[in-house]
């Protein structure tokens, strides 16, 4: 499966996007060629590659000139600027000029860091991204949003930077941590509760084929998952409007992970958020509380929270948000669902409905 996000400007640009059960050894036949004379720098998950070392290596000789990769601990403690520094002096050391292309090879972290990185490098040359947990392969891969974080807030430096290519083979999926798995079943939910209610179904009747890693079934939420956020993100590339839809659950999960000093998963904090969105919207009686139900259970079904921590007072969450940078002015910003496979901006959110709904959320002390 392969599809393209078109841009506009002058001249177009535009973003492949490739996914399949064998793009390894297909990438091998046409790195070169595609690569042409640019020498590429390959910036790599360490974890990743001590699983995937021997499928790897063939790639990165295959696309030429290349040496081995740059190895990067790929925590979200080293989305920084220190961390970028040490990568770009790293870039430096390798010999990478402006002719350089560069190749992002894991999960989130590394592909919004090293995307990050290309775009400033000499003032930006070329990236590519082959993401491979699940959570990179249906969200942050995907659409050119990079960055890093401050101790005040996750990604609040970044750049719009799209990547020449991205390829996304869901082998990868069959040695991440159930664990992981489970953190990328929080955006894959979220994008089906945005984008259309067929996917939402296909979610609901297949999860048991998606539970025990059927390629197909894998094949069929990535590309989905991609292809709802490449039609949101053709319609506003920067985020200047219709693209904060894909925001639905960051609101409250971005406050809970600051928080949490980063702690707290990013899945875990966005089904939380999630679920808070929508119990607002049912508050407001924009959204049927059967369609809540039913994001509940199909959270609930991958063990994702539903419930806010205790350690997190209602209060606290709210006055975290205050610093989120998706907030509009001095208002608090929401995307709210309203049915399966719609949502709606809410520019002007009652405090006091959302204190109460927090409330509401909020785990019982033992």
């Amino acid at each position: 499966m392969n599809f393209t996000i078109n841009l506009p400007g002058m001249p177009a640009r535009s973003s492949e996007i490739f996914v399949g059960d064998d793009l390894l050894e297909r990438l091998s036949g046409e790195l070169k060629i595609r690569f042409g004379e640019r020498r590429p720098v390959w910036i790599c998950d360490e974890k990743m590659w001590g699983r995937w070392r021997e499928k790897l290596s063939p790639l990165i000789e295959a696309g030429g000139k290349g040496s081995e990769p740059i190895l990067f601990a790929a925590l979200e403690s080293n989305k920084t600027l220190s961390a970028l520094e040490d990568l770009a002096r790293r870039l430096v050391h390798e010999g990478a000029d402006r002719q350089s292309v560069l190749v992002a090879v894991g999960g989130g972290v590394t592909g919004d860091v090293a995307g990050f990185l290309a775009s400033i490098y000499m003032r930006g040359i070329p990236h590519y991204q082959i993401p491979t947990t699940l959570l990179a392969q249906v969200d942050s891969s995907v659409g050119g949003k990079t960055g890093v974080d401050l101790p005040e807030g996750k990604n609040l430096l970044g750049t719009f930077h799209q990547p020449e290519a991205i390829w996304m083979d869901v082998r990868f999926l069959e040695t991440l941590p159930r664990e992981e798995f489970r953190q990328g079943m929080a955006e894959v939910i979220k994008t089906a509760m945005i984008g259309h209610g067929a996917f939402w179904k296909y979610l609901e009747n297949h999860k048991e084929d998606i539970l025990r890693g059927d390629r197909e079934a894998l094949m069929q939420i990535v590309s989905q998952s991609c292809m709802v956020k490449s039609r949101v993100v053709e319609g506003d590339e920067k985020e200047s409007g219709h693209r904060r839809v894909l925001n639905l659950g960051h609101t409250v999960g971005h406050a809970l992970e600051r928080l949490s000093h980063y702690k707290m998963r990013h899945g875990d904090a966005v089904a939380i958020g999630m679920v808070a969105a929508a119990k607002l919207a049912l508050r407001l009686e924009k959204l049927s509380g059967s369609h809540a139900s039913r994001l509940v259970s199909l959270c609930e079904f991958w063990q994702l929270p539903v419930k806010c921590p205790s350690a997190f007072s209602a209060d606290a969450i709210v006055e975290a948000m205050k610093s989120d940078k998706k907030k509009m002015g001095e208002k608090l910003h929401f995307i709210l669902p309203v049915g399966i496979g719609e949502v709606v901006e809410h520019p002007e959110v009652s405090l006091n409905d959302l204190r109460q709904v927090l409330v509401s959320m909020q785990v019982s002390e033992p």
